[in-house]
């Protein structure tokens, strides 16, 4: 036991250093030097050429998006515009363009029937099971009303009244396929305290008016046209116009700020953010309501209620910016230069296992040295090679054994 907790103890403060042993194999060289060659290809090309890890990077991006709708459809056999068909009318990222409207006019407050199917009834009863119901116009009363003569009816609601139908048929307006969207977008990158906008210091107002949006020709008009926009996501006005539907315009900011800041210039891309959705039955395309307010002469309230269709239009913006920097260029270097060393790992691995000489090489590579081994060495004359064998040379001037091919057993 005691020999045990010494050798222990001996194990535990014992000191391992580096000692070198030079292999002259063709193959084990050949390894080494494509492992070291690929290292060094991918720290150089995708690092730091293509992934740029020598710069600081800002993702912080600060943005400021307005946007107008411009153009006029016919629907309802009225001429539509900006103002009736742009919801909400600020101006901002996030914008609808009204394809479709479901008006119900001279709502009042009051009780009448409720025309969805699934509330029909024969007798009271049959609407008392929806107390409390949600899918309604208004609030359920449990009354059943049958018209005079008839054994089928509706269920009682009492809230606006006569009840929105949404089942009718109307006709979208398809002319929002010309209207023009104008994005205006301003960033800002705080951690370089660098401003841009999102088409040139030199355009002006004249080119403004006259460009259109094309990912080719004119990449930095900020005029966009809506057909064009839903064409670039594969969809249709005749797709979308009917159920409405959400369309993403994103805005990408990559800038290399070690390059001429007129050189850090947007990127869009379009896409159908509700795609998921598309084929599903349940709470397909997208609608709202809003209503409109009135009094009568009496001051009695009553409204128009419009159901809307809509294709809904998100400006997102991302990106990110980069300079050169010191500590970070550091980092990657240090981490380029221990990466090369991996070569050696691989080699050590092949020459330990696979080759033949494996074991005159571990005896090369690992060696034990004691205290009496040192003392008995310094006893030595100095040009004595106390655990050197025939046939191994020595480096004077580095310390490291040189073991060739033709030293190893067949």
């Amino acid at each position: 036991m005691g020999s045990l907790v010494w050798g222990c103890i001996t194990d535990f403060f014992t000191y391992e250093t580096t000692k070198s042993v030079v292999v002259k194999s063709w193959s084990v060289g050949i390894i080494n030097r494509i492992v070291q060659v690929l290292i060094i290809t991918y720290f150089v090309g995708w690092v730091f050429i293509h992934e740029k890890a020598y710069q600081v990077t800002d993702t912080g991006i600060e943005s400021s998006v307005m946007t107008k709708v411009k153009g006029f459809g016919y629907h309802h056999n009225h001429v539509m515009d900006v103002a009736d068909y742009v919801f909400p009318p600020q101006g901002a990222g996030v914008f609808c363009i009204m394809t479709k409207l479901i008006i119900t006019e001279n709502q009042f407050q009051g009780k009448c029937a409720e025309p969805v199917r699934m509330f029909n009834c024969s007798r009271d009863e049959d609407c008392h099971k929806h107390f409390g119901a949600i899918l309604t116009s208004g609030v359920i009363t449990g009354v059943c009303l049958k018209p005079i003569g008839e054994s089928e009816g509706q269920c009682e609601i009492e809230g606006w009244c006569p009840a929105e139908n949404d089942g009718i048929k109307v006709e979208p307006m398809f002319d929002i396929k010309n209207f023009t969207i104008f994005i205006k977008n301003s960033i800002r990158f705080p951690l370089f305290n660098v401003t841009r906008g999102n088409f040139p210091s030199t355009m002006t107002s004249a080119d403004i008016k006259n460009c259109t949006y094309h990912p080719d020709t004119n990449p930095f008009c900020p005029i966009f046209k809506v057909g064009d926009v839903l064409n670039y996501t594969g969809q249709t006005v005749e797709n979308l116009a009917d159920k409405g539907g959400e369309i993403g315009i994103n805005i990408e900011w990559k800038c290399n700020l070690d390059l001429n800041i007129e050189k850090c210039v947007p990127r869009y891309s379009f896409t159908r953010l509700d795609a998921p959705f598309a084929k599903n039955a349940v709470s397909k395309g997208y609608n709202f309501r809003f209503a409109k307010y009135f009094k009568t002469e009496n001051g009695t309230e009553f409204r128009t209620l419009h159901k809307a269709y809509a294709i809904r239009f998100d400006v997102m913006v991302t990106g990110n910016a980069g300079k050169f920097d010191t500590i970070p260029t550091l980092i990657n270097l240090v981490a380029a230069f221990t990466s090369v060393g991996l070569g050696t790992v691989l080699c050590d691995v092949i020459l330990l296992n696979f080759l033949k000489g494996a074991e005159q090489y571990k005896a090369k590579k690992f060696e034990e040295v004691s205290e009496a081994q040192i003392e008995a060495y310094l006893t030595q004359s100095p040009g004595s090679q106390l655990s050197l064998k025939p046939g191994i040379k020595n480096s004077y001037d580095s310390g490291a054994l040189s073991l060739s091919t033709t030293d190893q057993p067949m």
